[in-house]
């Protein structure tokens, strides 16, 4: 299969309607976003920078933020959720995930800023992750947060996601969702097209 390019990522967007009607763009993170995201980071209050990143952290370190520009990079795949706010597009949410071939696993962290909480933008986010998971191949998909992480621990349940202890570390809670989409009824074409190629790779 034909490697997608750095050029050709754009194609590879979904436009998603939040519950108050407002649009949602969720498109793969380029090189080009790495000061925004950083801002981001930066920008999210201590609480949900702890949260989202496991520690304490002022930042996403540098060696982090190179991982996340890079697409597809080990099996690692980043994407923004954006909307326009004041004329400029704005980022108001990130995952990051790595999808296990062997298992038919998808790992997945995510985060949405303050101010921007509320607006179902997280739901609108796990929906669209389980749509990537299936066009990868997963059969489930999961993610580990500090067990006082009461917003993403609240947004799991209401999403379906099964909770279990986390191997290893009893900070932490695993969720966890039986993906069940078929690949032929994959409602995010842009993300079965995209999974379609072997790899992922800046040109």
């Amino acid at each position: 299969m034909t490697a997608l390019l750095l050029k050709d990522l754009p194609h590879y967007t979904d436009i998603l309607r939040l519950r108050n009607g407002a649009s949602l763009t969720v498109r793969f993170v380029q090189p080009r976003d790495a000061e925004a995201l950083q801002t981001y980071f930066r920008g999210l209050t201590a609480r949900s920078r702890y949260n989202r990143l496991l520690g304490a952290a002022s930042e996403l370190p540098q060696s982090v933020l190179s991982q996340f520009v890079r697409v597809g990079e080990g099996e690692g795949f980043s994407a923004v959720a954006t909307m326009m706010h004041d004329g400029v597009e704005t980022i108001v949410g990130e995952i990051r995930y790595a999808f296990d071939v062997a298992e038919s696993r998808l790992e997945f962290g995510i985060s949405i800023a303050d101010r921007w909480q509320g607006f179902g933008i997280g739901a609108a986010l796990m929906s669209n992750l389980e749509c990537r998971a299936a066009s990868l191949g997963a059969t489930e998909i999961y993610g580990d947060t500090l067990r006082a992480n009461e917003a993403m621990i609240r947004l799991a349940r209401k999403s379906g996601y099964a909770f279990t202890p986390t191997p290893g570390d009893w900070k932490l809670v695993r969720f966890e969702k039986h993906i069940a989409i078929a690949r032929d009824e994959i409602p995010c074409a842009s993300w079965r097209i995209a999974a379609q190629q072997a790899t992922l790779h800046a040109a």
